[in-house]
């Protein structure tokens, strides 16, 4: 005789403050790598097709002088170095929200009962 799939129906009543740390620690900082090795892919494809000659061109037509660079603003180190300053704010600011919303949610949980999952033996 078969029978239809069993179903357990739990409830996640505390996450443990530690782990989330650790796992949101590891997460953000997956994350800021990839938002620098992005960073440097796209200067590079918009350096590639001559985007920032073409500033410099408009900018000395319109100004008449050649005083102007755009790349002493907007240079590759300038950028990769401010796209890992916010990576490394990032990780920071995502850790310790994480692990505040993991204190909230055990706090919450403990007034309503957590959160219902169902799981299925298949």
């Amino acid at each position: 005789m078969r029978r239809g799939p069993r179903k357990a129906r739990l409830s996640v009543a505390r996450l443990d403050p530690w782990s989330v740390l650790k796992l949101s620690f590891l997460l953000a900082v997956a994350l800021g790598i990839v938002g620098v090795v992005m960073t440097a892919v796209v200067w590079n494809v918009v350096n590639g097709m001559g985007v920032f000659t073409d500033v410099n061109e408009i900018v000395r037509q319109v100004d008449g002088s050649d005083r102007f660079d755009i790349l002493s603003y907007v240079g590759f180190e300038r950028v990769l170095s401010l796209s890992v300053v916010i990576s490394v704010a990032n990780i920071v600011i995502l850790t310790a929200l994480a692990t505040l919303f993991a204190f909230i949610y055990n706090l919450s949980s403990g007034l309503v009962g957590g959160l219902h999952v169902t799981l299925t033996d298949e």
